[in-house]
């Protein structure tokens, strides 16, 4: 009898495994056979808890979306004010719980594949859009008329340093990428964010 929690352990060991490996070997060279060895488990063992490959890389691009969700979340409970919201925002996204090697890497090998696949594209949809809604319901409480435009050029800053980090020899720099982004909104918003 299989023990009672045990597939949500197994299907998150996976898909760390399957994380660590694109950030190790890239996107082309995850086979299951490299993911399942990189957790220490059989191929079988992935096949139990993912049909294939696709479901499993799926799965692994919901996973990464929903800790970037819980991680905005977490931040827009402690926000008492429009501004501290498009704070938490803008630091759910790129905070150093979220903006790592290992997630930049995975993150990138993602969005090369949106184009070409189907799936990937409505989780990614699903993920642009959450980070959109957030920061147009931020700007809209403090008033911004233009509050659409500014959420699609702070939202392209933010998916660009994500790729800057990506493709850095030095690794992402959250501290760095937060003062870009606040340089940004504080000479479109006239404000002194920080």
């Amino acid at each position: 009898m299989p023990k009672v929690g045990m597939e949500e352990i197994r299907r998150r060991q996976l898909i760390d495994a399957t994380i660590a490996s694109i950030h190790e070997i890239g996107f082309a060279e995850c086979s299951l056979s490299r993911i399942s060895a990189k957790a220490g488990v059989s191929t079988g063992i992935v096949h139990h808890y993912f049909k294939d490959k696709a479901d499993l890389l799926e799965a692994t691009l919901r996973q990464l979306g929903d800790s970037l969700r819980d991680s905005v979340v977490e931040r827009l409970k402690l926000a008492r004010s429009p501004i501290e919201r498009l704070l938490a925002v803008i630091d759910g996204n790129i905070g150093p719980d979220q903006f790592t090697p290992q997630g930049v890497s995975a993150w990138l090998a993602f969005w090369a594949q949106v184009p070409k696949n189907e799936r990937l594209a409505r989780v990614q949809h699903i993920i642009i859009s959450r980070l959109h809604d957030n920061l147009v319901h931020a700007l809209k409480l403090m008033g911004r008329r233009d509050a659409t435009d500014i959420a699609r050029v702070t939202a392209a800053l933010i998916d660009g340093l994500w790729l800057r980090a990506a493709l850095s020899s030095t690794g992402p720099d959250p501290q760095d990428a937060r003062r870009l982004v606040l340089d940004y909104l504080n000479a479109k918003l006239d404000l002194k964010l920080g």
